[in-house]
């Protein structure tokens, strides 16, 4: 908890290029069974902190070249839960394409 929340909100934009408000929820990680998120409420930051007493989280891989990686809040519900995400198989969905 050395950081603060400008602190954290500040390395997150720094590496993921973008500003840690509204839509996204950086979540910088200290040490594998360690995790903080900090997330922006409806009028400043929050900052959730949780240290696990056995174990480590299981974070997905980030593709070469890029230095964050999107999840849905189903993902990060399960990784908080202990399930590793590469062992997750999901079922075809229909993706609109970017235009």
């Amino acid at each position: 908890m050395r950081c603060g929340f400008d602190r954290l909100a500040e390395l997150a934009s720094s590496v993921t290029g973008t500003i840690a408000e509204r839509a996204s929820v950086p979540v910088p990680r200290s040490k594998g069974d360690r995790l903080k998120i900090l997330y922006w409420d409806a009028d400043g930051y929050a900052l959730w902190y949780k240290r696990l007493e056995e174990g480590t989280f299981k974070l997905p891989r980030i593709e070469e070249g890029k230095s964050s990686v999107q999840l849905r809040p189903s993902e990060l519900a399960m990784m908080l839960d202990g399930i590793d995400l590469k062992s997750v198989k999901r079922s075809k969905r229909y993706q609109r394409k970017a235009t």
